[in-house]
């Protein structure tokens, strides 16, 4: 690219960098758990409306996509499952297309009393915005939007045609990117800027969801032995998933991706509940469990063992041995994806033009790495032929308390995701 074009492109994104802390403050203020995301979706109809992009919103029919490859099964109804993609046309298609994808679902804030200011009031600290979302990943969704108002600033636009995605699910399904497949949504390539420190994210594992129902014998207390505690059966289950989580992570075991990871794998008990009363035998828990799972590791194959140490453990319990565990299947069910094993001259393109991109912002060689998390990216590698690059700003305490973005990271990756627009797509007057 030519490298006056190059400079434009950099000193439009600082000049409207402002507009888009405002932007990043404004959209982290509604509060997008999952099932809440409508006024956060409503924000970001409006935003792309009032660019020109033609707007698609519609709540997602689970009907639609239970049959498709990568579907994970849900537990309720989709009724406030809001999808929203603006589309940027292309006057003369000279270039490749693009996908922006980001989601806009955040997880729960947990106790207030644990943060040093409110998760839904952004709070802007030096080079920090601090609130829940504002990293995982709303700094993204503004990166994708505001990488075009740069290029527009300076009478420019995409020679290619553009979705610019905002999702629903990543966080627990994936359904709202593999809704955006299903309703037609292609490119040649899609970007996807989730907080991984500006590095290219070559591997990412898949996720398994599950709960595991467990039955007791409730006595009053005064005859505790004469029960069963379910809360108390499900100590030796859990203790029987970690020694599986160990034999998947033991280096046999292990995706070539993930050769220098010793433990790349992660079981998380997330919830437990169970019981009625503080002086009654519970009759009754529920455990909630993620666990995680390699490139190219079989998802049956997965639940398969995952089922058999679970009633293997089981028929060690006096009273589980002749009341089963019931396993319920929902959430995530998650391939892992590799994108280093896209050999294609497509990939190898796109790769290519966010090295040169980066290179340019940072003046460093892109690094790579492989993540212990999974991203929207499996949909468009794995079941759609679409390379998927995912690149984002560095973030801190995602998930966690006193989540916070580097607003100079995300000023960065702005930069190049604009560069590597104008790259991949071309450019054509505004």
């Amino acid at each position: 690219m030519d490298s006056e074009i190059s400079s434009r492109i950099l000193q439009s994104v600082d000049a409207i960098f402002e507009r888009q802390i405002e932007f990043l403050a404004e959209l982290c203020s509604h509060p997008s758990t999952r099932g809440n995301e409508q006024s956060a979706q409503d924000f970001m109809a409006n935003a792309m409306a009032e660019r020109g992009h033609a707007v698609d919103r519609w709540n997602i029919d689970v009907h639609d996509i239970a049959h498709l490859p990568g579907f994970s099964p849900v537990i309720g109804d989709y009724e406030d499952a809001v999808n929203v993609v603006g589309t940027r046309r292309s006057a003369s298609r000279r270039g490749r297309s693009l996908i922006l994808n980001g989601h806009i679902d955040v997880v729960p804030e947990g106790p207030l009393d644990m943060w040093t200011s409110p998760p839904f009031m952004p709070r802007v600290d030096g080079r920090w915005m601090t609130g829940r979302g504002v990293g995982d990943m709303k700094a993204g969704l503004a990166s994708n939007l505001f990488a075009l108002d740069a290029l527009r600033e300076i009478g420019f636009a995409p020679a290619a045609d553009v979705h610019v995605q905002s999702v629903v699910e990543e966080e627990c399904t994936g359904n709202g990117a593999l809704a955006c497949l299903q309703r037609g949504y292609r490119a040649d390539a899609a970007l996807i800027p989730e907080p991984f420190a500006e590095k290219l994210v070559d591997a990412q594992v898949g996720v398994l969801w599950f709960q595991v129902l467990l039955k007791g014998l409730p006595t009053h207390v005064a005859y505790a032995g004469s029960g069963s505690n379910a809360i108390e059966a499900a100590v030796p289950l859990i203790a029987a998933l970690h020694r599986l989580e160990e034999c998947w992570n033991e280096s046999g075991r292990r995706s070539p991706h993930y050769q220098s990871h010793a433990h790349a794998l992660n079981l998380n008990v997330g919830k437990i509940a169970g019981g009625d009363w503080t002086s009654s035998v519970p009759a009754w828990c529920v455990f909630d469990v993620r666990m995680g799972l390699f490139p190219g590791q079989e998802i049956e194959a997965a639940k398969h063992e995952i089922a058999k140490v679970i009633a293997e453990a089981a028929r060690e319990h006096s009273f589980l041995r002749d009341n089963d565990p019931e396993i319920v299947w929902h959430g995530f069910h998650a391939e892992g994806y590799a994108l280093s094993d896209d050999k294609s001259e497509t990939a190898a393109t796109a790769i290519a033009g966010l090295e040169r991109a980066h290179r340019v912002v940072t003046g460093n060689e892109l690094d790579r790495l492989a993540i212990t998390a999974t991203t929207d990216a499996r949909f468009f590698g794995l079941y759609a032929g679409i390379p998927a690059l995912v690149y984002g700003p560095t973030a801190e305490a995602i998930h966690g308390f006193n989540e916070r973005v580097d607003l100079d990271s995300m000023r960065r990756v702005t930069q190049a995701t604009a560069l590597f627009i104008a790259d991949w797509c071309g450019l054509e007057n505004a």
